[in-house]
């Protein structure tokens, strides 16, 4: 790490904050490509975090470490780059903007108190940045928008400002123009402060701009954006006389005017939107400003609510460093120079080092994650800046800092002290949806293949370990093909050599009709022999019904002490399968008759006769395969409804019905069944199919028979 730290020319020692008050956490949104990176890198630069900006393409920005990013020449985790700006520190969590690495950037949200919407004035918005858009609508998170990428030869500021507008809603209103200079490919050159009335020139590479008064031509061109956005300000200001002063002619203080659009800008009721540029730094000055001044500190967000351990209920958290400790864990990651690293957001209290803390994990069960209640020794706290960290003495609440080496602590966990244990409300997870089945090449790359594997689970909570027994197979489950390279990446990095295969549904086996089977198992050989005949019969039962035995013996033919041999016998043969190696489900087997011999006859003999006599009641009768069925609920927006409707149904699915989703509007909600088969890659075709903005979940309904060509290619198969 120290190395990393070197190549970056970061040195010493992180400064710290005292206070609340001084600490702004902002996490960065927007779909893959916009600029995100690339604008943080920027401002670390801007503000001298950094000596010199990195290249995404070279693999040297602070944010995009990770060898899969570089790579894939995207982010693929969230990262945390802090850097100050007139006294104040800004937590910048970079966040993915592809669609599979939806668990970093909800990660991202749970740490931060705002949210800067990056939109790139090259390839404008799409639908899943609108979706978030609305996400943060919902729980009232205060947000800005970045008009980037202005130097893009399709760049068009005006068009993509619209676009915003449009989709946005109300309140999003631009603080700047660009201005454009000479030439055939008008480059932006500065900006025009729409409250100031103030050019902010940065021809020539000046940093910071050259700030003086407009040509006054410039002026009338300014005017309708400049009333939009004064009267814009007054109508969420709690001063009410303000609009009647305004329309009555009165010129607005302009501290008046910067004071009231802060304001609302911190409560969430106005997004002011700027263009930047990272190449040129333009609009970075500006951006900061409202970083600083227009985002909320952590004192202004409410803390999630907090509950014992047991579950038993505590009183809300307050933003206050010498409060109770609770912290959480909004990442975590296995750093090849000093192992497991966690991102940590405090939310009360100070976080210090040398201290023994109590770190409680609950309700991720279901994904690899058992519960878990340890004490463990937290020796030193750092100041992560991408890859790097420096040490610091304390974390106090509201600021985001990492610890090291601690052997339990898990993404989502939280962090309280050991006298008062704690448990924060977990943030929602999106349910990972495709499964990736993976075989090591050897026995010894399984126990590698084991090791990172607990690793990586424990950081991704949107990764889930499934060891099906049924196929035998070790399945990931992702949220794409993206995340699934991302994983199966950072193994073979891991040094395991493995490969992937096809996964398989597990089915059941039945019968279709009743049949009758005859078990005939007799070695006399010389010595003690085996002598066990029975004859049974087999009769289908209704889906779920499970299994019963009974018996119909006359006249002792099988002693009563065999007669439980013969279902240990059926139970083991049905457990192997009759036609393709799949369980027997859902039938009634009746021992009817058979003999035994007084001196070979055994419980062995026994339990081998009847395996024997089910499966000649299945040569003899029709066995069908089943497959497992599922309850799916889609939710993709009104103009693909038909498209996914007609989908469904190429999957031999059924749609049970549709209304408007409750959530959100022009939105439609799909209740289907469609068989576990053509749900694999389902979340793949889902998203190329709606443009990234259809998701579904599912749950097990029942099983049905399988059509017979399919049923029949799955025989072939086991028998080949």
């Amino acid at each position: 790490m120290a190395q990393k730290s070197q190549e970056k020319g970061i040195t010493g020692p992180a400064p710290v904050v005292d206070s609340p008050g001084k600490v702004r956490n902002v996490v960065l949104v927007g779909h893959s490509g916009a600029g995100k990176t690339t604008l943080v890198e920027a401002l670390l630069a801007a503000t001298g975090t950094i000596p010199r900006a990195g290249s995404i393409t070279e693999g040297t920005t602070v944010c995009d470490h990770d060898p899969a990013a570089i790579k894939q020449q995207r982010s693929v985790s969230l990262t945390c780059a802090p850097l100050w700006h007139d006294g104040i520190k800004i937590n910048l969590l970079d966040s993915p903007g592809y669609a599979d690495f939806v668990g970093e950037l909800r990660a991202g949200l749970r740490a931060a108190d705002a949210a800067l919407f990056v939109v790139s004035a090259g390839d404008g918005l799409d639908a899943a940045t609108i979706a978030l858009w609305e996400e943060c609508a919902a729980v009232g998170m205060p947000r800005a928008v970045a008009v980037a990428r202005l130097d893009h030869h399709r760049a068009d500021y005006d068009e993509t400002l619209a676009h915003c507008q449009q989709a946005f809603g109300d309140g999003v209103l631009p603080l700047y123009l660009p201005l454009y200079g000479e030439g055939e490919e008008k480059p932006v050159v500065g900006l025009i402060g729409l409250i100031t009335q103030r050019l902010y020139d940065y021809s020539g590479g000046a940093w910071p701009p050259v700030i003086r008064d407009p040509d006054p031509d410039l002026l009338p061109t300014i005017t309708e954006a400049r009333n939009a956005l004064i009267e814009g300000i007054i109508a969420e200001s709690e001063d009410e006389t303000l609009m009647d002063r305004y329309l009555a002619g009165e010129e607005i203080e302009e501290s008046t005017l910067i004071s009231d659009l802060e304001t609302a800008v911190a409560r969430g009721h106005f997004y002011p939107v700027i263009p930047v540029c990272s190449q040129t730094r333009l609009g970075l000055d500006a951006l900061l400003e409202v970083l600083t001044r227009g985002f909320p500190s952590p004192l202004e967000h409410e803390p999630p609510a907090v509950t014992g351990v047991d579950g038993s209920p505590r009183d809300p958290l307050r933003v206050d460093p010498v409060g109770p400790l609770v912290a959480e864990v909004v990442k975590t990651t296995i750093d090849p120079y000093v192992g497991r690293v966690s991102l940590v957001r405090v939310f009360s209290g100070t976080l210090r080092p040398d201290t023994t803390l109590h770190i409680s994990g609950h309700g991720l069960a279901a994904r690899g994650h058992p519960d878990h209640d340890v004490d463990e020794r937290v020796a030193h706290l750092y100041s992560p800046l991408g890859a790097s960290l420096r040490e610091i003495p304390y974390c106090v609440a509201g600021d985001i800092c990492a610890i090291t080496k601690s052997g339990s602590a898990e993404t989502g966990d939280t962090i309280s002290t050991k006298e008062d244990p704690l448990l924060v409300t977990p943030w929602q997870m999106p349910e990972p949806l495709l499964p990736v089945a993976v075989v090591a090449r050897s026995r010894s790359d399984e126990d590698a293949l084991a090791k990172n594997l607990s690793r990586l689970v424990a950081g991704d909570p949107t990764l889930r370990l499934e060891r099906n027994a049924e196929t035998r197979q070790l399945v990931l489950w992702c949220m794409g093909e993206a995340h699934a390279d991302v994983v199966l990446d950072r193994l073979r990095a891991g040094g395991v050599e493995l490969d992937t295969e096809p996964v398989r549904v597990a089915l059941r086996e039945t019968f279709a009709a009743p049949s009758r089977g005859h078990g005939r198992h007799v070695k006399q050989s010389g010595g003690h022999g085996q002598y066990a005949i029975c004859d049974i019969e087999v009769e289908p039962l209704p889906r779920g019904a499970g299994f019963e035995y009974a018996e119909r013996v006359f006249g002792g033919a099988v002693p009563n002490q065999y007669i439980p041999s013969v279902e240990k016998g059926v139970r083991a043969q049905m457990e192997r399968g009759l036609i393709a190696g799949y369980p027997v489900v859902d039938i009634k087997v009746t021992l009817v008759d058979g003999k035994a011999h007084s001196v070979d006859s055994s419980d062995a003999a026994f339990q081998t006769a009847g395996a024997l006599a089910l499966r000649d009641a299945a040569e003899k009768g029709q066995v069908l395969l089943l497959e497992p069925v599922d309850q799916v609920t889609v939710r993709v927006p009104d103009a693909y409804v038909g498209a996914v409707m007609s989908d469904i149904s190429s999957r031999r699915g059924r749609v049970l019905g549709t209304e408007p989703d409750p959530t959100t509007v022009e939105r439609t909600v799909i209740q289907a069944e469609i068989p576990a088969s053509e749900l694999l890659r389902y979340t793949v075709e889902l998203r190329a199919m709606t443009s990234g903005t259809g998701s579904f979940t599912r749950s097990f309904a029942r099983y049905e028979p399988m059509p017979p060509h399919l049923a029949e290619q799955v025989r072939k198969e086991n028998q080949n």
